[in-house]
């Protein structure tokens, strides 16, 4: 009678011991299934500071829009800053790896901010319109990574300097100096050498790269004076390489994917207009135009 009892203890024991290991399994399962779910992030400091600004610069923190002012950090998703015309904002990033400057009429958000368990800084930004030049020294982490967002596509970097203009329309074009990014969208990926160039317009694939233009130049074919619904308007008619920006006032204009445009403009007091054409790695040239 004893030895059966001790039979069936020992039977229960097991049992139990079967079900807590079974219950186990299914935690570390379900641990792991989470995890490759959403990557793990751990909190360090991590911040984008303002090193040096002119002009008009907003900034963006916990939703709320301030004044910007030299030595504020943008530290978690959601950050942003802000430029007004003629302005510009340069940020530097955490543990000095590199600098973010942005032009005038731009705007630059955070959308991931985090570190990796195994020390690799990830840096997600997006810049809606406007230009940016990136400047990045390589990374030693593996688990570290850099992407600037447009409204057309993504561009990854692990070390490089490079600039991005874009359009009103979201088209966005990108310009290697130094090093190599990978411009992505609708599935396709482009890799972008030093000395290269591309462009991505929304909804399609980036284009293929084609070396390095780099040139400000503002070709006027046409400038006159016509009367709309009795109001006198500026005509102005011309190109630029389609990589660049064209701000006149306060706007930055659409150019096609030529470079070319046609405006229509109110017509200023002396009848100057002053243009300003921007490369996606920052080299401004501004011009005095007449009307006549």
């Amino acid at each position: 009678m004893i030895g059966l009892n001790r039979s069936i203890l020992s039977h229960r024991l097991r049992s139990h011991r079967l079900a807590l290991l079974t219950g186990l399994v299914l935690i570390l399962s379900g641990v792991a299934a989470e995890t490759n779910a959403q990557p793990l992030s751990v909190r360090v400091d991590r911040w984008l500071e303002l090193r040096n600004i002119s002009g008009t610069v907003d900034f963006l923190q916990s939703g709320q829009w301030s004044r910007a002012q030299v030595g504020q950090r943008l530290d978690a998703v959601g950050d942003g800053v802000r430029t007004g015309a003629g302005s510009l904002a340069r940020l530097a990033v955490d543990t000095e790896v590199g600098f973010v400057s942005v032009s005038e009429n731009s705007s630059l958000r955070i959308t991931e901010f985090y570190t990796t368990p195994r020390g690799g800084k990830v840096t997600e930004l997006d810049v809606t319109r406007g230009q940016a030049r990136v400047f990045v020294r390589p990374f030693t982490n593996p688990d570290s990574s850099l992407e600037i967002r447009t409204p057309a596509g993504v561009n990854g970097v692990r070390g490089t300097n490079f600039g991005i203009a874009i359009q009103p329309s979201g088209r966005s074009s990108l310009v290697v100096e130094e090093g190599r990014v990978v411009s992505a969208a609708q599935g396709v990926s482009v890799p972008v050498n030093a000395g290269f160039q591309n462009f991505t317009i929304p909804g399609e694939p980036p284009s293929d790269p084609v070396p390095i233009t780099e040139d400000p130049r503002l070709s006027i074919l046409r400038l006159e004076r016509q009367r709309r619904d009795g109001v006198s308007v500026a005509v102005l008619e011309g190109s630029t390489p389609p990589v660049n920006l064209l701000v006149i006032g306060d706007e930055t204009q659409e150019i096609d994917s030529d470079g070319n445009f046609i405006l229509e403009l109110p017509l200023p007091a002396g009848r100057r207009i002053e243009a300003t054409v921007v490369t996606p790695l920052g080299t401004t040239q501004v011009y005095e135009l007449v009307v006549p």
